[in-house]
C-alpha cells in the first residue's frame, strides 16, 4: 500500500476542505495528520476514495477534540455546526477550497516568506527541511515563520476566502508566486524522486481556476501558459530507466502537443494585451523551446534580456547564461555569471561545471561538479551530475 503517495496526493486537498469546515488551519492540519495515522493502523488496502475517507475521519476527530476541549459555549456551537449535513454558504466567487486556502495564506498581513512557506507546507505537504532547502534558509527560520503565520491568521481573524474583485489585483503577486513554487517543487523536487506529478498537475489545475477567476489579467494567463508548456515536456524529462534527460537531448515526439498548442495560444493572447510581465516572458521563452524541431537560442536570449530588465534576479542571470553559451559560447557565458551569488543552490556550480568542461578546464570542472553533487538534494539530479563528472 502506497500510503506515502496517497499522503502527498491528498494532503493539501484534505487540509483545505477541513480548514473551510473548521475555520482554523492549525486544527485542520492536526486533524488530517491524525486521520492519516488512523489510516496507517486500519487500512490493509486503500478505500476507493482515500481523500473522502481522510476528510470524514479528520472531521470526526476534530469534533471529538473540540467537544473535549470546550470550556465555552462558542466551542460547543462550533463543534455542533460540524454535524450539519448541508455545505456552508460559499463566501468567495469560486468554489475551490484550495484556491481559498492559498489566498488566505497569501494575505498581505503575512511576511512574504511566511506566505510561501505556509502554502507549500499546507498545499504541497512539504516538510520543513524541504522548504528550508528550497529557500536556502535555516530550518528553524521556516518552522518559526509557519507557526507565526498560522497564529496570525487565527488571531487576526483573516477570512478564509477568495477576495472580491476589487481586492484581487493587489493580492495576486504572492498567489502567482506560490503556484509557481508548487509546480516547481513538483517538476524538480528538493528531495527524493525528481518529479512529483501530483504537485505539477495540482498547480496547473489551480492556475486554470485562477485564470477562470481573472481572465483579463495577463500575468495570470502568462503563469498558466508557463506551467502548461513546461508540463508538456515532462514525459520526456526522465528516461525509461530513471535518468534525467536534458532539454536538448529530449525526444520531442514524447512532448504533449495538445498542451503545447494551448500554451502557445495563451502566449499569443498575452502578446495582444501588450502588458508584458515576468511570467509572460518566461512563458514566451518556453514557447520558443517548444516551437519547431530545435530551440531558436537567439530568440531565447533576446527574451531573457527582456526578462532581466523586469526581474533582475540571480536565478534569471544564471538561466540567461545557458542561452549566452548557445549563442556566444561558454567563455562569455561563464563571465556573465562570475558575480552571481546563490549560496546552497546546486544549479550554479552545475552550470559553471558544464561551462568549464566545454572550455577544457577539466580540473576546475571536476571541483565545480563536486560542489554541485554535494548541494543537490534530489537523487536523480545527483546521479546525473555524478555521471557528467565521470565523463570528464
Amino acid at each position: 500500500m502506497d500510503l506515502d503517495g496517497i499522503y502527498r496526493a491528498e494532503y493539501g486537498r484534505c487540509v483545505a476542505t477541513l480548514a473551510r469546515l473548521l475555520g482554523d488551519i492549525s486544527i485542520a492540519e492536526e486533524a488530517v495528520q491524525d486521520a492519516f495515522t488512523v489510516a496507517l493502523e486500519k487500512w490493509d488496502t486503500p478505500p476507493p476514495n482515500p481523500g473522502a475517507w481522510i476528510v470524514t475521519t479528520a472531521r470526526n476527530r476534530a469534533i471529538d477534540r473540540l467537544r473535549r476541549e470546550s470550556t465555552r459555549e462558542a466551542r460547543h456551537a462550533q463543534a455542533l455546526l460540524l454535524y450539519q449535513p448541508d455545505e456552508p454558504e460559499e463566501v468567495g466567487p469560486v468554489r475551490d477550497d484550495q484556491l481559498r486556502l492559498i489566498f488566505t495564506c497569501c494575505h498581505p498581513a503575512l511576511a512574504p516568506l511566511a506566505q510561501t512557506a505556509l502554502t507549500l507546507r499546507l498545499m504541497g505537504g512539504l516538510e520543513v527541511p524541504e522548504i528550508a532547502r528550497a529557500y536556502l534558509v535555516p530550518e528553524a527560520t521556516v518552522a518559526q515563520r509557519i507557526v507565526r503565520a498560522k497564529k496570525k491568521i487565527r488571531d487576526a481573524g483573516i477570512p478564509y476566502r477568495v477576495p472580491g474583485g476589487a481586492e484581487l489585483p493587489a493580492r495576486l503577486p504572492p498567489v502567482l508566486t506560490v503556484l509557481y513554487l508548487i509546480f516547481n517543487e513538483g517538476y524538480a523536487s528538493t528531495s527524493g524522486d525528481l518529479v512529483r506529478t501530483d504537485l505539477c498537475l495540482e498547480a496547473v489545475r489551480l492556475a486554470r481556476a485562477l485564470a477562470d477567476l481573472m481572465p483579463d489579467e495577463p500575468e495570470v494567463l502568462g503563469l498558466l501558459a508557463l506551467l502548461i508548456l513546461i508540463e508538456a515536456r515532462r514525459p520526456a524529462r526522465v528516461s525509461p530507466t530513471g535518468e534525467l534527460v536534458t532539454l536538448t537531448e529530449q525526444d520531442r515526439s514524447l512532448w504533449n502537443q495538445e498542451l503545447i498548442a494551448e500554451g502557445h495560444a495563451l502566449v499569443r493572447r498575452c502578446l495582444k494585451r501588450n502588458r508584458p510581465g515576468p511570467y509572460q516572458i518566461q512563458a514566451a521563452i518556453n514557447a520558443v523551446h517548444t516551437d519547431g524541431p530545435a530551440t531558436d537560442w537567439v530568440q531565447v536570449l533576446a527574451l531573457y534580456d527582456q526578462l532581466l530588465a523586469r526581474s533582475s534576479t540571480q536565478v534569471v542571470l544564471l538561466n540567461r547564461a545557458v542561452a549566452v553559451a548557445e549563442v556566444h559560447g561558454p567563455a562569455l557565458a561563464l563571465a556573465s555569471i562570475e558575480g552571481v551569488d546563490l549560496p546552497g543552490y546546486h544549479l550554479l556550480p552545475a552550470t559553471r561545471a558544464d561551462l568549464l568542461a566545454r572550455l577544457g578546464r577539466t580540473g576546475e570542472a571536476r571541483a565545480a561538479y563536486d560542489e554541485a553533487i554535494t548541494l543537490a538534494g534530489n537523487d536523480t539530479e545527483r546521479t546525473f551530475l555524478q555521471g557528467r563528472r565521470a565523463e570528464l
